[in-house]
């Protein structure tokens, strides 16, 4: 990974061993859009470099497990279901200063462990915001379901949204 050797310095985290059992965490990066857009192109430029210099040292240490930045607020589409049939809004769900940047998927021991991690992350020292929550294991949900073999498929020839029970 060459973009961690010409970056700043990073701390120390111990790899994550396989035989340990991990939790995966999504981590949700805020950002002050405002703040963003009065930043100059350098500012930009190095603010992108020391974090993503993070996430190499994250994958290094086998603690990423995945994370994707999205394109800018005004790209955001909701859906909900309103009388009977999805409705779709414009724009993010909520009206804030902070829009959702980026997911982050973190493998971590516990919650301590995931804010440790994400402690160290540069990010947060140019005013972003990072909420951490565990993923939800849903195995047993999923195998509940399976053995009740009752399956909801869509109907492709009835109306958009139908769905039908099949045993």
């Amino acid at each position: 990974m060459g973009r961690t050797s010409q970056r700043g310095k990073l701390h120390p985290l111990a790899p994550t061993r396989k035989e340990e059992e991990t939790v995966k965490y999504l981590c949700f990066g805020y950002y002050d859009k405002g703040k963003f857009d009065g930043m100059t192109e350098l500012e930009r430029n190095a603010m992108f470099d020391t974090c993503l210099a993070y996430d190499d040292h994250l994958r290094a240490s086998g603690h990423w497990a995945g994370g994707e930045a999205l394109q800018g607020p005004e790209t955001a589409l909701n859906l909900s279901w309103k009388n009977g049939k999805v409705a779709t809004t414009d724009g993010p769900y909520a009206e804030t200063k902070e829009q959702l940047g980026g997911i982050l998927v973190l493998e971590a021991r516990d919650m301590n462990h995931a804010v440790q991690l994400i402690g160290q992350h540069p990010a947060l020292t140019y005013g972003n915001i990072f909420e951490i929550r565990p993923a939800a294991d849903i195995s047993e949900i999923v195998k509940a379901s399976e053995q009740r073999g009752e399956r909801i498929t869509l109907d492709e020839d009835a109306h958009e949204g139908q769905r039908r029970t099949t045993t």
